[in-house]
């Protein structure tokens, strides 16, 4: 099992920036990539960013130059710098862990929610 706790979520202006965190722990073996998903009310969550462990990122098109995964392994931790805040980033965020047997996002966090006032 995975454990995963989100941090540094909050309420920002317009243009603002936000880091969150993710401290992972448990079988850190048995993951591969990890990630940062978001969900507003009433919709699916959907991808943000995820970073392999070899450090190959990928991203969301709406979030694309703003925002920058990283990654930690030797501390077990996942980043997410949100820059350029916009009102349409406001959502709950929650970092994601890839299982290396299933090759699905199985390890999930409790969630942060991040508020961009207009």
């Amino acid at each position: 099992q995975v454990q995963l706790v989100e941090s540094g979520g909050g309420l920002v202006q317009t243009g603002g920036s936000l880091r969150l965190s993710c401290s992972a722990s448990g079988s850190m073996f048995s993951i591969n990539a990890m990630g940062w998903f978001r969900q507003t009310p009433g919709n699916k969550r959907e991808l943000v960013a995820t970073i392999t462990l070899g450090g190959i990122t990928k991203y969301a098109d709406s979030v694309r130059g703003r925002f920058a995964i990283s990654r930690d392994n030797t501390k077990n931790m996942v980043y997410l710098q949100m820059d350029s805040l916009k009102p349409d980033d406001t959502a709950e965020y929650y970092c994601a862990a890839e299982s290396s047997s299933t090759w699905r996002y199985d390890y999930w966090g409790q969630g942060t929610q991040v508020t961009v006032s207009s």
